[in-house]
């Protein structure tokens, strides 16, 4: 089918194709209209200095960006030859319009130069940039519902804080899809400290505040949590010369930060409920989390860990194999031997800390399968070829099969031609890497459980709402 045009490719599928990742680029001007009618003039100026850090940033060599903790950022990072694209990123009513033409029935649609609002360290500017942001998404795409969904962003900073924006977007703003910041970061608690100063506060494990008020206002509000964060600027993707250093991963890395800490945080036991989505990262690195979790467990979870307690040594058992086999250099020291021991290993560990599972609640590590591969979903671009790693039941403990969800990424220079994306997706059939069955999964059925797992009426009104009330079975507006 590769060789046939999208709506030719999307003509022959049986199922809608949802993209769960789909950008818009937001038309500046109107956004600082939004900023100065919330919070007034001098706040709109002070946006125009977060804007103007760009052009000085460039303007900096790479010794400068070097010596004020900048990196290289994002540049040429949009369509340009092929203009209808680029046209259709900036003009929600283009993107309407020729969605057919790409074969996508239903299109999420997230925010780019938004993203950086959610970092903005400023709190007035912060919330009045993010809110600005979430009321140009939502006038712009009124009357374009049917195929468009737009996705409010929520700041993170402050558990207060994030709840309030859920209220004003859902309840207010008529949202049904939310973007959370999935990290925020915070000056290091010292006088004065410089930009470069700071820890990255992944909101779950020791976390600055208890964000289960967060999560409980997501389930009350029926939204899943998405993140769509960066890790660009952390160490290791600081680079002020090469921004493609500094983007390769960078996504995964700040999902996987992210989901890192809410599991081990006991986030997915507390709220089974919740389906969580973490963008454009791509799924090889959350097999490997996986993985890693349950291979962390069955060696140091709940009374496992007491097989490394330094006190179950047997102190003679040791001195005589060091008697019998340590070379002369080790002998000379012998009576050091229980100092060498405790090296990493003192016996006098917290015993509340012993089990870093505790919040989990497991007893055994296939329960992590539970709290893993049900409530999590994971973005994935079209060309990845280790998309096939999700539906690798042989491969992934205990038979999981993680929930990968399509995201074309147009509107970015990832996607040089928007009417490839499909073509793209199904060349991996072709190719032998997905089953009709896991594409099926990818584009339609993992983007119903992520969407639908909180509000069923998601898509009521939309270009899919029949086919999705047909898979889900019943009305899909109903409450049942």
């Amino acid at each position: 089918m590769s060789s046939l045009s999208a709506a030719e490719i999307r003509a022959r599928l049986p199922h809608p194709v949802i993209d769960s990742d789909g950008h818009v680029l937001e038309f500046i001007p109107a956004v600082r209209d939004e900023i100065e009618s919330l919070a007034g003039r001098e706040v709109a100026a002070a946006w125009d200095g977060v804007l103007g850090v760009w052009k000085r940033a460039r303007a900096m060599s790479a010794a400068e960006k070097r010596a004020q903790g900048l990196f290289r950022m994002t540049w040429w990072g949009f369509p340009a030859r092929n203009t209808d694209d680029r046209a259709m990123a900036i003009l929600p009513e283009l993107l309407h319009a020729r969605l057919p033409e790409l074969g996508i029935d239903y299109a999420v649609l997230y925010p780019t130069y938004g993203l950086g609002t959610l970092n903005i360290d400023v709190d007035e500017l912060r919330r009045a940039s993010v809110r600005a942001f979430n009321r140009n998404a939502a006038s712009t795409t009124e009357g374009l519902r049917d195929r468009l969904c737009p996705v409010a962003m929520i700041p993170m900073h402050t558990p207060e804080e994030a709840v309030a924006e859920l209220e004003h977007c859902v309840r207010e703003l008529g949202f049904r899809a939310v973007l959370l910041a999935g990290h925020v970061a915070r000056p290091a608690p010292i006088p004065n400290p410089p930009r470069t100063a700071r820890w990255i506060d992944t909101l779950g494990l020791d976390s600055l505040y208890d964000y289960d008020p967060v999560w409980a206002k997501c389930e009350e509000l029926g939204v899943s949590p998405t993140f769509h964060s960066s890790a660009m600027g952390w160490n290791g993707r600081a680079s002020p010369s090469s921004y493609v250093l500094n983007h390769l991963g960078n996504f995964a890395a700040a999902g996987e930060a992210t989901c890192r800490a809410l599991f081990l945080n006991g986030v997915t036991r507390r709220f089974p409920r919740l389906r969580m989505a973490f963008l454009e990262g791509g799924v090889a690195w959350a097999c490997q989390l996986y993985s890693d979790l349950i291979g962390h467990f069955e060696k140091r979870g709940g009374g496992r860990v007491q097989a490394y307690d330094p006190r179950e040594i047997d102190r003679v058992r040791m001195r005589e194999l060091f008697e019998r086999h340590a070379p002369a250099s080790f002998r000379r020291h012998a009576a050091e031997l229980d100092a060498v021991l405790h090296l990493l290993a003192e016996p006098d560990e917290d015993p509340a800390g012993l089990d870093e599972f505790a919040r989990c609640e497991i007893d055994g590590p296939e329960q992590i399968r539970e709290l893993f591969a049900e409530p999590f979903l994971f973005g994935c671009e079209a060309d990845d070829p280790m998309n096939s790693l999700a539906f690798d039941r042989a491969r992934n403990p205990f038979g999981a099969k993680l929930k990968a969800l399509w995201g074309s990424d147009m509107g970015h220079w990832d996607v040089p031609d928007c009417a490839s994306v499909l073509h793209e997706t199904v060349e991996q059939v072709e190719r032998g890497l997905l089953s009709e069955a896991q594409l099926r999964d990818f584009v339609f059925v993992n983007p119903i459980d992520l969407w639908t797992a909180g509000n069923r009426d998601f898509f009521r009104g939309t270009s899919v709402e029949d086919a999705v009330a047909k898979e889900i079975g019943g009305d899909a507006g109903s409450d049942v």
